[in-house]
């Protein structure tokens, strides 16, 4: 189906299973390396990184390429989403948007409740909307039976009310404005939706499936709720604000894995386990504690919960400890340390030993 993954229906019926939790042979598993004649190309010179970011057909041009560069084994998916920053969401609603080399980020705009929270709303004819659009356009014409187009980081919820407000501000509103707080989260979900919809019908219109910034692709339709706010809060405010909001997002969305970034994110997972409609959960310990074998525990009480789960950064030796605490179903490993097909194979057929679990 696609030249950059010609066993894409093979690897999407596991990664089905993977969704649904169904007994499996062995985890799902993403393998991705440089292919060994992959081929240069002459890089632009920007002068700024704003000029950069706003480059969209030089992006897209070199999306296409550096896919076309790799080779994806296993489950590994050739995704290209186009990203233009994890505040993109908030920069709509009038934020002020700045731009470094590696990510972007927002300068708030709600500075009184009063006067400022009816004007944050979101604005689908800002330039930087048609500039999504247009990027995702691109990456649809190029991607054509190549590869597969995701969505945008939108970083909605509690993430974009810290990015109109504030994140310390914020921390002091959930005291002293509750009501304005959650007046927003309300109106801000029904903005959201609609141009989550938007962007989704505009790839499964184009007979993709739905994937984003997390390679991984789902037929129904697919994102990653995150709110990395919540590390600043205590778990009551966090379900009291936050919670039904993420509740409302997995109802929407097809399949759903949770973003849980980092130690002081951990004391929220027993309410986000409680979410029936959550499909699965990545753990993103942090720098400094990347250490797969360190968070056996959050891994056995993410499975005991019955949520599938993703492991990033899995090196090969890492794989015998695993292979004894974990089962197969509803487990996705992103290996690393993996750089040719030799090695991928070796890999693989020690992944396919995997012992069932009972």
């Amino acid at each position: 189906m696609y030249e950059f993954k010609p066993d894409y229906e093979s690897a999407q019926r596991r990664i089905d299973a993977f969704w649904a939790r169904e007994e499996a042979e062995r985890p799902i598993v993403t393998i991705v390396y440089a292919k060994p004649d992959k081929k240069d190309y002459a890089r632009k010179n920007h002068a700024t990184w704003e000029e950069y970011w706003l480059d969209i057909e030089y992006r897209a041009e070199a999306t296409e390429k550096d896919i076309g560069n790799t080779v994806y084994d296993a489950e590994a998916m050739p995704v290209a989403f186009p990203n233009m920053g994890p505040e993109i969401f908030s920069a709509w609603a009038g934020c002020p948007y700045l731009y470094s080399q590696t990510t972007t980020w927002t300068e708030p705009c709600i500075f009184d409740w009063e006067t400022d929270a009816d004007k944050a709303v979101v604005d689908t004819n800002h330039p930087l909307f048609k500039i999504l659009d247009n990027y995702a356009r691109l990456l649809l014409e190029r991607g054509k039976d190549k590869f597969v187009v995701g969505l945008t980081d939108f970083h909605p919820g509690g993430d974009h009310i810290a990015a109109l407000r504030d994140p310390e501000r914020l921390a002091l509103d959930l005291l002293e404005h509750p009501d304005e707080v959650k007046a927003k989260l309300e109106s801000s979900y029904a903005e959201y939706f609609g141009v989550f919809d938007y962007f989704s019908k505009m790839l499964t219109g184009s007979g993709l499936p739905v994937s984003s910034w997390t390679p991984i692709t789902s037929r129904k339709g697919m994102y990653i709720p995150s709110n990395d706010f919540s590390c600043m809060i205590s778990k009551q405010m966090f379900d009291e604000f936050f919670l039904e909001g993420i509740v409302r997002e997995c109802r929407h969305y097809g399949n759903s894995i949770y973003h849980l970034d980092g130690p002081g994110a951990l004391q929220h997972l027993d309410s986000l386990l409680s979410i029936e409609e959550l499909d699965a959960v990545q753990w993103v310990p942090g720098a400094g504690r990347s250490e797969v074998l360190r968070w056996l525990d959050v891994y056995e009480k993410v499975i005991e919960g019955k949520k599938g789960l993703q492991i990033s950064g899995v090196r090969p030796s890492d794989l015998d400890v695993l292979m004894e605490r974990l089962p197969a179903a509803g487990v996705w490993l992103c290996m690393s340390e993996i750089g040719n097909k030799s090695e991928s194979e070796e890999i693989m057929k020690k992944i396919n030993k995997w012992p069932r679990k009972k």
